[in-house]
């Protein structure tokens, strides 16, 4: 009982020994016939496995190289890589079997990055260079990096790019300050042209809604004009219809008058020669009349009278027929 106790023991010591926890952030390797496994389980033997971190590695670099003309310039990048989880044989020959392996990886891409850059720079002159060029040349170099190392690159960014000359760099400085200021300018320009055409079409617009408006105004009045000839001819038809009716009425009158002249008693006219003729006699009271005043009153009188003597004689004359 003893034994089989101290076996149970023993085996107990010997499984705290070798297994071990994987964590979260970490991959455990192992060597198979075809490369390198990984192990999924939570449980893992520390003598036929190998954790690697997962976690991202981020490092920085500064290359110094030149640029075309033996002119030397300095490149500062910023790289964070993570393991390929593809390509974990290509990791294990780049770092090695530890749990460091990315960072070890990492030392062969600094390498790596190294002759891209200097072998990038030696082909252009310093104005023609730019930490974005720079940057998207790497990007570009560095695709075989997986394969190659093992390696993700997750970010690469160019920190900065300048001359180790301080003359040099304070005359790319000035030179790039003066680009700037001169395409500011010219877009400073080109939106003075831009307003300038605007109120251009602005003003043609306007133009042409007054004209378009006097036009519709002389139009107005032209009509308006129209409707008042219209009037006015309407008017004057209508006196001239009047003046017709009136001429029919006294023509009318005249033809009753002479058919039947009695009826001259009937007119106005008569009824103001009679009221004449009652006042006549008094006259010389109310005004000095001129001797020939009184012989045209009297021969009106007569002529009143005669009329009046004519219409009743024809008036007896009707009756007794």
């Amino acid at each position: 009982m003893e034994v089989f106790l101290g076996i149970i023991v023993l085996l107990l010591l010997i499984g705290l020994f070798e297994y071990r926890f994987r964590k979260p952030d970490q991959i455990v390797i192992y060597e198979t016939k075809d490369g390198v496994g990984v192990r999924t389980a939570r449980l893992y033997a520390r003598h036929f496995g190998t954790p690697v971190a997962r976690t991202a590695h981020s490092f920085t670099q500064t290359v110094d190289a030149s640029a075309k003309g033996n002119l030397d310039i300095r490149v500062k990048l910023a790289v964070t890589v993570a393991p390929a989880t593809g390509n974990l044989d290509a990791l294990v020959r780049a770092g090695g079997w530890g749990l460091d392996a990315v960072a070890k990886a990492a030392k062969e891409l600094e390498t790596f990055l190294l002759g891209h850059i200097k072998s990038y720079t030696e082909q252009y002159g310093i104005e023609s260079l730019s930490s974005e060029k720079i940057r998207m040349h790497l990007m570009q170099q560095s695709a075989g990096s997986k394969s190659a190392l093992g390696l993700d690159i997750v970010t690469l960014t160019v920190a900065s790019f300048e001359p180790t000359n301080a003359q040099i760099a304070d005359a790319i400085r000035q030179q790039e300050q003066a680009r700037i200021l001169e395409q500011t300018e010219t877009l400073n320009h080109q939106a003075r042209v831009a307003a300038a055409r605007v109120r251009s079409k602005a003003d043609e617009e306007i133009a042409g809604l007054d004209h378009m408006l006097e036009v519709r105004k002389i139009a107005l009045r032209q009509e308006q004009m129209n409707k008042e000839m219209e009037l006015a001819t309407s008017r004057a038809a209508h006196e001239v219809k009047l003046k017709q009716m009136r001429l029919e009425h006294e023509k009318e009158e005249l033809r009753m008058l002479k058919e039947s002249p009695e009826l001259l008693l009937l007119t106005p006219q008569a009824a103001r020669l009679a009221e004449a003729s009652q006042t006549m006699k008094n006259a010389h009271t109310v005004v000095n009349l001129a001797p020939g005043d009184v012989a045209g009153g009297g021969e009106l009188l007569g002529l009143f009278h005669a009329l009046v003597q004519g219409a009743l004689d024809a008036l007896q004359k009707r009756k007794k027929g």
